[in-house]
């Protein structure tokens, strides 16, 4: 590993264990300071206030790296934690909880203004292939930061020693310092025209990011992990202290430094498994577990063992969760907006953060604490429902996923869907069954093809929204209207306009499923016009589907076409089931056959009827 990244999380590491130990000191002595009935207020005050200054001031961090460089934003901000900290120490001498809220407030204020630097340069070390495993490794330090600064300062506030505070405090600012001037990067230049206005930032920020697909729910998804640590660590510090637990503060300390040891070892776990493979697709699944160990932890959470046990195994499965939605953002979005993007991530994530302070206030004022984590796991599980929606990918991974199950997939050429820069392709399959075009944008996840989709599919709740994603072509039924005709002329410019935008396009030749097992295109008319416009950069591949003629899913032995709604509803009852498993699993064969120089030939030559019969031809032969 480059040994630039070595001194930039040594550099982050010092300021993330200072930001624990002085809120973990302040949420523990503090404390004394007030009456009884004030400490849960306190502690939400303690952690709002590192978190407000997010609200406030990340679209202004978001413009210091085009200003100043990021390695001067990080400079700058460390250096003023050494002011910081001696504002703390006097919070602490003359046991003034205003100076101490005021401090943990400008702790905050520091982190929010460097954060989007520090992230920023991990692409500029490392590379686009290595953002996976940088993010990994960052966050390992991060939470080994944070794991170590929560059992100092747990052991400190037991054991009352004002100088060792002191010290510790102002040691880490001192040291974060000297570890930011060895940085040497070769910074990306960042560009940065937004406003300083939160809600505006906010606003344009979000509207410039739909440009690329899947970043805005990806950041609120992961701002959920943020909400989930934040109201685990502020409810654990109440919790524990109640009866039948009855922890003391270093024994608190001790377990929240055990989850900060999980959330670790599953940065470093995720980082690895995401450079290896895809695993944004299996967040969804990943947070499901979150939620059911969150239920669990209501359920079985007084007894110490068992709290233990299901905290750490949460812990690690949430490292797990992060990092390929970190990894994702980064990789989306190009390096010139990085501290743009991730100032804003830090806003919205703080946000939810703030939202967790509040909400956590709310539930232990009405209710008993443990209900903390019913509340969050619930809310968790239904986020983790929708992000199956909210991101192409995801969707078609989580698909992909559940279908090998029941079907046994198997792909013959795949190659040919690899194309030179500069190229892309038009992709005609048969149509054996209303299952296949799930199959097929399920089975090619990390690939990216704009279909045509009869219109009624569009009008269907969820199946329209996740047709969006792919940014699906309305294909009008002509059956209904004659307006149907006015806008089936306009598809060959709207498929000739996507292919010279390079644009992988999907279509199937025949417009319906096979009545019979035969392929049927008739005198349909738009392959053979989609033919003559053929761009050169443009190739052509066939589609062979064999194993779904038969099936529930297709038109076998059925005077009409199956209800895909019904369909969706009796699978998932057969996988909540777990029935699936008893059933025999069905052979499906996806074949590639690339026949671009053949269609140039058969469309200049033949007439529309038979350059459809010959592409019949192809189909059933095969």
């Amino acid at each position: 590993m480059n040994k630039e990244f070595y001194k930039l999380f040594a550099t982050n590491f010092c300021g993330v264990m200072n930001d624990n130990v002085l809120k973990i000191l302040t949420s523990f002595v503090a404390v004394s300071w007030v009456d009884a009935e004030y400490k849960p207020m306190l502690v939400s005050m303690s952690a709002g206030a590192l978190v407000l200054p997010y609200l406030l001031f990340s679209p202004l961090a978001s413009k210091l790296p085009a200003i100043l460089g990021k390695q001067k934003t990080l400079r700058w901000s460390k250096l003023a934690e050494i002011g910081i900290m001696a504002i703390a120490i006097i919070a602490f001498w003359q046991n003034s909880i205003a100076l101490a809220i005021g401090s943990v407030l400008l702790m905050g204020l520091q982190s929010a203004l460097y954060s989007p630097s520090k992230y920023a340069l991990i692409r500029d070390i490392g590379g686009t292939e290595n953002v996976a495993k940088g993010m990994g490794s960052m966050e390992a330090v991060s939470f080994m930061g944070m794991l170590i600064g929560t059992v100092a300062a747990s052991f400190m506030a037991d054991y009352d020693n004002p100088a060792i505070w002191y010290s510790t405090l102002m040691g880490l600012a001192v040291l974060g310092y000297l570890c930011s001037l060895t940085l040497k990067v070769k910074e990306t230049r960042q560009n940065n025209d937004s406003s300083i206005n939160p809600l505006r930032f906010i606003h344009r920020t979000h509207r410039m990011l739909k440009q690329y697909a899947g970043v805005n729910p990806v950041i609120h998804y992961l701002s959920l992990f943020w909400w989930l640590c934040a109201s685990i660590q502020m409810l654990l510090i109440v919790y524990c202290e109640e009866e039948p637990l009855a922890l003391s503060h270093t024994s608190t300390g001790l377990l929240l430094a055990l989850m900060a040891v999980g959330i670790t070892v599953g940065c470093l776990i995720g980082g690895k498994l995401d450079t290896n493979r895809f695993m944004l697709g299996a967040t969804p699944l990943i947070g499901i577990v979150i939620s059911v160990l969150l239920i669990f932890t209501f359920i079985w959470g007084t007894n110490v063992t068992a709290l233990v046990i299901l905290l750490v195994a949460l812990s690690v499965t949430c490292g797990i969760f992060k990092i390929p939605l970190d990894a994702y953002i980064q990789k989306r979005v190009p390096a010139e907006k990085q501290g743009m993007v991730l100032a804003y991530f830090n806003l919205v994530s703080f946000v939810y953060i703030f939202i967790a302070s509040a909400s956590n206030f709310l539930i232990m004022e009405f209710l008993s604490s443990k209900y903390v984590f019913m509340f969050i796991g619930l809310f968790f599980l239904l986020a983790s429902l929708t992000f199956v929606f909210a991101c192409r990918e995801v969707t078609c991974w989580t698909g992909y996923f559940f279908m090998r199950w029941h079907y046994n997939i198997k792909i013959n050429n795949e190659k040919l869907l690899k194309t030179k820069d500069g190229e892309n392709l038009l992709i005609w399959p048969n149509h054996q069954a209303v299952m296949d075009p799930i199959m097929l944008f399920g089975t090619f996840y990390k690939e990216n093809f704009r279909p045509l989709v009869d219109e009624e599919y569009f009008e269907i709740p969820v199946i329209g929204h996740v047709l969006s994603l792919f940014n699906a072509i309305r294909v009008p039924d002509l059956r209904k209207s004659r307006k149907g005709v006015e806008q089936a002329m306009q598809l060959s410019g709207i498929i000739e306009q996507a292919l010279n935008d390079k644009t992988n396009v999907l279509f199937y030749p025949s417009g319906h499923i096979t009545t019979d097992g035969k392929e049927t295109i008739g005198t349909r008319q738009l392959a053979y016009n989609t033919a003559n416009i053929l761009p050169e950069h443009t190739h052509v591949l066939l589609i062979h589907i064999k194993g779904l003629w038969g099936s529930a899913w297709s038109r076998y032995g059925k005077k009409a076409t199956p209800n895909i709604v019904v369909l969706l509803l009796l699978s998932l009852i057969q996988i909540l089931t777990l029935t699936i498993f008893l059933r025999k699993r069905r052979t499906v064969e996806f074949t590639f056959e690339e026949v671009t120089e053949d269609v140039r030939k058969e469309a200049k030559e033949k007439s529309r009827v038979e350059f459809n019969k010959w592409l019949e031809e192809k189909y059933n032969t095969f």
